[in-house]
This record gives C-alpha cells, structure tokens and sequence, in this order.
C-alpha cells in the first residue's frame, strides 16, 4: 500500500568537501513541487545544483539540474519508488566543494541523502482524496460547514452567488456515507457536483 510522509525530514552530508543538504517532504501536485524548488534556489543562491524527484498522483519527474544526466533525480527518484511513497518529493541541494565526485560518486550521493533524510521520516498511508461540490442555500451554509468540520474534510473555495458553492475534499472510503448523511440533513436541498 502506497504511503507518504507526514512532515518533512532532513539530512546533510558532506562528501570530498561538497555539502548535500536533502529534504523528504509531502506534496500535493507538480505545482507544489515546483514553488518549492522555487524557494529552494532563493534560500541558496550559492548552491551549485538544487536537484529533484517526486512522486505524486501518477506525476513524476526527476531534475538533475545541471548535473550530468541521470546522475541525480533519476536515482532519488527510484529510492521514493523503492520505499513505495506517493504525495512526496525529494530535494538535494548541492554545495560544490571543488573536487569532482565522478558519475558513480554523484549517484551515491544523491541517493545517500534522499535515503538518510527517510530514516527520519514519518511515514504513513495515503488516503486518496475526492474533490466534491455542494451547493446550498445560504440559510444551510452555517449547518453544511459544521457537518464539513466534524467529517474531518478540508474546505476549499466558497463561492456565494445565488446559492453558496462549498469545494472540499474528503478520504474516498467516506464520500458516500458522508453524501447521504448531508443529503438527509439537507432535506434534499443541497446539489452535488464533481
């Protein structure tokens, strides 16, 4: 069964005077990935490489940059795969300390910080999540948020126009028992979309 993390973990290694600064962490989508990478290159401007792997929802990828190909994100990428994880990415940021590693080294060492950052990891399994709409009118919104809070689901845009539209997500498993148990306390007035 598929996991992910439930906090980001950390490492560092030095290797042959260059600084490998690792981070495991949860992610939603590439998007997430991305602005993280993005900050990354802003929080180490005199890093030398800031390389990444992710795994989420069927979207991979794996980013050497600049180091030579395949020696960096490939290999943290297959260590996420190896420990079956989804919804989670992996950084290394590079600190070069003049002395070249060679091919084998870099692989090492990549792999070697993604793998130290998981030993402190907590894991835990993955819940896939359904994105669902409720449409109500504005004299239930107040009920439809509480009943929202008390299923534990997270709460996404709220449009209000002629009726209040409620975006939220809730574990797969429970969507349909919660659909029904809100459908009956709506009296049958609330509309349901994807």
């Amino acid at each position: 069964m598929p996991q992910t993390l439930s906090a980001p973990s950390h490492s560092e290694i030095l290797i042959r005077k260059s600084r490998f600064i690792g981070c495991v962490q949860p992610v939603a989508d590439r998007a997430a990935a991305l602005a993280t990478v993005s900050r990354l290159h802003q929080e180490h401007p005199g890093a030398a490489h800031v390389c990444w792997a992710l795994l989420a929802g069927g979207d991979s990828a794996a980013v050497d940059d600049g180091e030579p190909g395949g020696t960096a994100g490939r290999p943290m990428l297959a260590v996420l795969r190896h420990h079956d994880l989804d919804g989670v990415m992996a950084t290394v940021v590079r600190y070069f300390g003049g002395v070249k590693l060679g091919a084998g080294g870099l692989v090492r060492a990549y792999t070697d910080a993604v793998a130290q950052a998981l030993q402190t990891a907590t894991k835990v399994p993955l819940q896939r999540q359904k994105q669902l709409c409720c449409s109500v009118p504005f004299a239930l919104e107040g009920l439809v948020r509480r009943e929202i809070d008390s299923a534990g689901a997270t709460l996404g845009e709220v449009l209000h126009g002629s009726v209040v539209q409620l975006h939220f997500s809730l574990p797969e498993p429970e969507v349909a028992a919660f659909v029904a148990r809100l459908s009956h306390v709506g009296q049958g007035r609330l509309g349901w979309s994807d």
